[in-house]
């Protein structure tokens, strides 16, 4: 057996901070197993890249063990449809997601998720990424971020 205890996610985040992604996961899992189980350490500032899972159609739930993070639900038109800020101490701690839903997470502190999703993992269909936001490595990820967390930070107010 394996646990998740407290050094284990501070290690992960303190690995986060050093990522050029400012992310980094940790598998349970191997790529071929049928549940993929993961936890992923996510600071302020990392993109992760709108998406959804389907064909095969996958089902995914998140639960948050450290820190405030958000999930987006979009709209296949791109449109924000739902925004679920995650936390620790709640009132909202995780959210099943079903097939065909795009969604990404915004970390708003260091943060890490546990992750499932049904597997196998496969690289070329495990994601089907959203054709109207950009992707991480491009140019553009910095002013979407920022207008995306100025929307969940604006909500978040509202509250």
């Amino acid at each position: 057996m394996r646990t998740i205890h407290q050094e284990l996610l501070d290690d992960l985040l303190a690995q986060a901070a050093r990522s050029d992604r400012l992310r980094v996961p940790y598998r349970f899992h191997a790529h071929e197993e049928p549940v993929q189980r993961m936890l992923n350490a996510i600071l302020p500032g990392s993109y992760i890249t709108p998406h959804k899972h389907e064909n095969p159609d996958k089902v995914e739930l998140i639960s948050v063990l450290v820190g405030t993070a958000a999930v987006v639900h979009y709209t296949d038109a791109g449109e924000v449809a739902e925004v679920f800020i995650l936390r620790r101490d709640g009132p909202v701690y995780g959210v099943d997601i079903p097939p065909r839903v795009y969604h990404n997470f915004v970390a708003l502190t260091p943060c890490v998720i546990l992750e499932i999703i049904q597997g196998p993992y496969v690289a070329e269909t495990h994601k089907k990424f959203a054709p109207w936001a950009p992707l991480e490595d491009s140019p553009e990820t910095a002013a979407y971020l920022a207008r995306l967390d100025g929307l969940i930070r604006a909500q978040e107010e509202a509250v």
